[in-house]
């Protein structure tokens, strides 16, 4: 009797060994909706995707579309660098170098000489700076002038753009806060912008491939000057949604992240916003895509305008990114809820 129970008890513990290795395969998700929707939208994307979704720790879906088209090449983002601008201000505000009451003729004497010099960091990081900005289209987003720094380009805001209005007082989507913002940091830190973003965000991050020279590679544009890869900023989003830790180590505080991540000035008149985000909220370098009942928002992004949508779902605690080659006009968000749907069906959200 006993000599029969051996056996048999033995393929019981084997069977339920053989069930264990078995259930994470059995409970991976199923993205095939994501691959059914990269397929039939190809050609609107440009037919160079990479689409990457991180969840429980891991990547867990990675798409790429187009030949020596991966994660790891290296593409303009764009105005999706301003979320590291933001970033990159916060980790300086987490160290007491500079607050966001920081007014910026305390830093640049030439906009406080030309009556400018009120405004300040959160006004330059929310685009309510109140100064004129470029007359239409794309050029609000992209400065047609080259500059040989941002010192240059701060002073000419300083001596030729007007004062539309006070600042605060409106939201006017453009290069010209950010841009400024940058210059505050460089005069802080007595570093050039570049050496700035380098050494306090992209190397605790591990974005060996992101910088902010622009497409030429001339000249340095935190507003617009982005180039990034699909890999790198997936790293960004991580630390994002992991309140600022980034593999065991802290990059920024959490009341930082917390504070870019809420509405700013939610009741001024809009006078400018690009296509797709028309009736969204802003936080500090992104897009409130869906928000609480208090303002904080569940869905953050900061999309390039010309392809590139990189968000945060904390409702469904993932991150991802839909990586393109840079398109021509202004792209509206109809594709990335599209992609979004999908991943939300993927990965049991609502």
């Amino acid at each position: 009797m006993s000599y029969k129970a051996i056996p048999t008890c033995l393929y019981f513990s084997l069977l339920a060994v053989f069930l264990l290795f078995l259930q994470p395969v059995m409970g991976q998700y199923n993205f095939a909706g994501v691959d059914d929707m990269l397929q039939k939208n190809e050609k609107a994307l440009g037919k160079h995707v990479v689409a990457l979704v991180w969840k429980d720790g891991k990547i867990v879906y990675k798409k790429e579309i187009g030949e020596d088209f991966n994660a790891k090449i290296q593409m303009p983002v764009a105005a999706s660098g301003q979320w590291l601008v933001a970033a990159v201000s916060m980790i300086y505000a987490d160290e007491g170098k500079i607050t966001l009451d920081t007014k910026a003729g305390k830093l640049i004497p030439i906009l406080a000489k030309y009556m400018k010099g009120y405004i300040n960091l959160r006004h330059c990081l929310t685009h309510t700076t109140g100064l004129e900005a470029e007359k239409s289209g794309l050029g609000r987003l992209l400065p047609k002038s080259k500059f040989e720094s941002l010192e240059e380009e701060v002073n000419f805001f300083a001596t030729k753009r007007e004062i539309v209005t006070n600042p605060q007082t409106e939201f006017f989507y453009s290069h010209v806060g950010m841009n400024i913002a940058g210059r505050m940091l460089e005069v802080v830190s007595r570093k050039t912008f570049d050496r700035v973003v380098q050494e306090k965000l992209l190397r605790p991050l591990k974005m060996r491939a992101t910088t902010f020279f622009n497409y030429d590679n001339l000249y340095v544009n935190p507003s617009a000057g982005a180039q990034s890869t699909a890999n790198d900023y997936m790293n960004f989003l991580v630390m994002l949604l992991n309140n600022g830790m980034f593999e065991g180590k802290r990059i920024m505080s959490e009341k930082a992240v917390e504070e870019m991540e809420k509405a700013q000035f939610a009741d001024l008149p809009v006078k400018y916003t690009p296509k797709g985000t028309e009736g969204l909220h802003y936080g500090m370098g992104a897009w409130l895509m869906e928000e609480d009942a208090e303002g904080k928002g569940t869905v953050i992004s900061s999309p390039s305008f010309v392809g590139t949508w990189p968000y945060i779902d904390r409702k469904n605690n993932y991150a991802a990114i839909l990586f393109v080659k840079p398109q021509s006009g202004e792209q509206g968000r109809e594709i990335y809820t599209q992609f979004k749907a999908a991943v939300d069906e993927a990965v049991g959200g609502k």
